[in-house]
């Protein structure tokens, strides 16, 4: 009974944290349309945090808990499962178009700060505050990097379907959703934590997996819906933009608060995270696109590390 019960918590946590980050994010580009903030920014920045929200809202929520191994195991997980499921679905039902400053830029520095994530962890088996620090300083940098890149393009004109919404719902949306994912991600990890512990399981497995999918439904959603549509070139900026700010906010965020103990067993998924932003890289590298082949080679991939998670 203890484990329907724990499941249907944590089925509640993940919906919670799906319609709050949906909220979050509605809420707050429509004021930023409001306020004539250019459509790309909203995009870039916007967006790409308030589909990192459950991410961040469960590390934080696992750190203060004295969970660690869910906080990085979530992050890692995420970023894995984002490349190798989400892209590798999208792709499959049609081909990812990628920008050039995708190819140049967003995915070379995803590779080099998932490293750098990594390099922190094994120095001294710890993600602390002066990590936290430069994990900070970095997204810092991107966020410049973005705002240049936002200026040398073209605002698209606000949204006709957020003119019809008040400013007052919109402020709404955003306190609504901001206490659902916080409450949401509260859920999450007790159901969590205490499924591991019923069933054997270590918090690493659970954190790369279950909690790590669905922390991802948000980035899933909008993935395979814009690859349906036709929009599937959306995809690729919403899981890249993602990763990236799942390591520079969410992990920063987390470290500054409570330094985070890194597990020397999470090296192998560090690994595993580097491996699929290069095949990334290397899929779209000539092509510049995504086709179903490289989707299906991520998609095994995942299969493949999956195993070797249920053996470890």
């Amino acid at each position: 009974m203890q484990i329907v019960i724990q499941m249907l918590l944590l089925v509640i946590g993940f919906c919670l944290l799906m319609k709050g980050a949906d909220w979050f994010v509605e809420g707050a580009s429509g004021i930023a349309d409001k306020f004539g903030i250019p459509q790309l920014v909203i995009g870039l920045t916007i967006v790409a945090i308030g589909t990192s929200l459950p991410e961040a809202a469960v590390s934080i929520s696992a750190a203060l808990k004295g969970s660690a191994d869910i906080t990085v195991g979530n992050v890692v997980g995420s970023n894995i499962l984002n490349i190798l499921i989400i892209l590798g679905l999208t792709s499959v039902i049609r081909a990812v178009p990628v920008q050039q400053s995708t190819v140049k830029c967003e995915i070379p520095f995803m590779i080099i700060i998932t490293v750098t994530l990594a390099l922190m962890g094994l120095f001294d088996n710890t993600v602390g505050r002066l990590d936290g620090i430069l994990l900070w300083a970095l997204l810092g940098v991107y966020m410049v990097y973005l705002l240049r890149m936002a200026k040398a393009g073209t605002d698209s004109g606000e949204n006709e379907e957020k003119k019809k919404i008040r400013v007052w719902q919109m402020l709404l949306m955003v306190i609504v959703g901001a206490v659902m994912i916080v409450f949401g991600s509260d859920v999450t990890v007790d159901a969590a934590t205490t499924l591991a512990t019923i069933f054997g399981m270590s918090e690493r497995f659970i954190g790369l997996t279950i909690v790590a999918l669905g922390t991802s439904l948000p980035e899933l959603v909008t993935s395979a819906t814009a690859a349906v549509k036709g929009k599937s070139d959306i995809a690729m900026g919403n899981i890249v933009g993602s990763n990236i700010f799942n390591i520079l906010f969410v992990v920063g965020t987390t470290a500054v608060i409570t330094p985070v103990p890194y597990n020397a067993s999470f090296l192998a998924d560090s690994i595993i995270a580097i491996a699929a932003a290069v095949l990334l890289f290397l899929c779209v590298l000539r092509t510049r696109k995504l086709t179903r082949l490289g989707g299906s080679i991520m998609l095994i991939g995942y299969i493949g590390y999956f195993i070797y998670l249920m053996k470890a």
